[in-house]
């Protein structure tokens, strides 16, 4: 395996403590909205560098075809979506690896606050551009 998969392992798994805290104080069961508000919290007391909600163009063939807001981009280099439905499928993960390769971001996190137990997918674009 490649160093790069690791470049990103302190921040993600950080995020990841943070939707742990805040699966573990709200449980399941609340709108995306409401997650999404206490992980921005908790990401500020976490000292992380984020943006809720930011416009990304979506690039085909270099030409700027469109837009679509990240739930947040963390360090200005992790994608990180929400979700709080029943459970996670296949949909959600090709949702998600999607945008990172219109975003050409190389990490991203998938983490879904709707079941009893929190579940996240680390997400790698394999088509990621330097």
């Amino acid at each position: 395996m490649k160093n790069e998969q690791y470049k990103y392992s302190e921040i993600t798994s950080k995020i990841i403590g943070c939707a742990m805290t805040v699966h573990n104080t709200l449980g399941s069961g609340f709108q995306e909205v409401i997650y999404q508000r206490a992980l921005e919290i908790e990401f500020s007391f976490a000292g992380l560098y984020f943006k809720r909600e930011f416009e990304m163009p979506i690039m085909y063939r270099d030409v700027q075809i469109g837009t679509r807001r990240v739930d947040f981009l963390v360090e200005d280099n992790i994608s990180v979506e929400i979700k709080a439905i029943s459970h996670l499928d296949d949909t959600n993960l090709a949702q998600g690896l999607n945008y990172l390769e219109a975003y050409n971001l190389e990490v991203g996190l998938l983490i879904n606050f709707g079941e009893q137990s929190l579940k996240f997918k680390r997400l790698l674009n394999k088509k990621y551009k330097v």
